[in-house]
This record gives C-alpha cells, sequence and structure tokens, in this order.
C-alpha cells in the first residue's frame, strides 16, 4: 500500500460504503476466549483503505501469546476479502501499545458486565 497517498474528499466519500464494510466483516470476528468481537474489543489500532481498494490491518491480541492467533488472523483476512470491492487485504501484528481494558468499547464493556469508572479507578491506584 502507498505510504504516501493522499486521498482527496471525494475518494473518502467514495471508500466511506468500503470502510462501513469492512468494520461490518471485522465485528463478525470473535475472540475465542472473550465473547466480544476483535473491533469492540479494541483490537484493531489501525484501518486504512487506498484508492486500489487495498486494506491494511494493524492489530494485536489481548495476549502476545494467545493460541488461535493464526486462527483469528486468517478469519480477519477472509472476512476482510470476501467484502465486495476489497482488492487485498495486509495485516500487521504488533504488541505496542500493549492491549488493555481500555481499549474496550462501551458495546465491549456492556457485553463483559464491566464499569468504565471502576477500571479508571482502579489505574489511579495502582
Amino acid at each position: 500500500m502507498a505510504e504516501n497517498e493522499v486521498l482527496t474528499a471525494e475518494d473518502v466519500k467514495d471508500l466511506q460504503p468500503l470502510y462501513a464494510a469492512v468494520l461490518s466483516a471485522l465485528k463478525e470476528v470473535y475472540d475465542p476466549e472473550i465473547p466480544v468481537n476483535i473491533y469492540d474489543l479494541g483490537l484493531i489500532y489501525e484501518l486504512t483503505i487506498n484508492k486500489a481498494r487495498e486494506v491494511f490491518i494493524l492489530m494485536t491480541f489481548t495476549a502476545p501469546n494467545c493460541p488461535m492467533a493464526d486462527q483469528v488472523i486468517m478469519e480477519v483476512q477472509q472476512g476482510v476479502e470476501a467484502v465486495p470491492g476489497v482488492t487485498k487485504c495486509s495485516i500487521e501484528l504488533t504488541f505496542d501499545p500493549v492491549w488493555d481494558r481500555s481499549m474496550l468499547s462501551e458495546e465491549a464493556r456492556v457485553e463483559l458486565g464491566l464499569d468504565y469508572e471502576e477500571d479508571e479507578y482502579s489505574k489511579l491506584n495502582d
């Protein structure tokens, strides 16, 4: 993917439906140990789509030694490449920054029964 490619406002408008469809595909992939999709878990750090409709995803896992990492990456790749209009999907795995519970979406917090204020309080007292 071209790092220096600049999208015009028209490009962004044209790519918005594809971006939304890719997000929907990501929300269909679930962490094997937590009953929440990888997007709402905060495992997707970056999602970029260029003019050629190539998707780049920078993602992480809740733990570096996730035994199902290969399976999840394969599900992401297949799910995104199945989106009509996507020409290619590249995935890069990172552990910087390290994932923590603050990356959960509000939907994930509700699903997991977590209290945001309680999380913030525990951070202050660590």
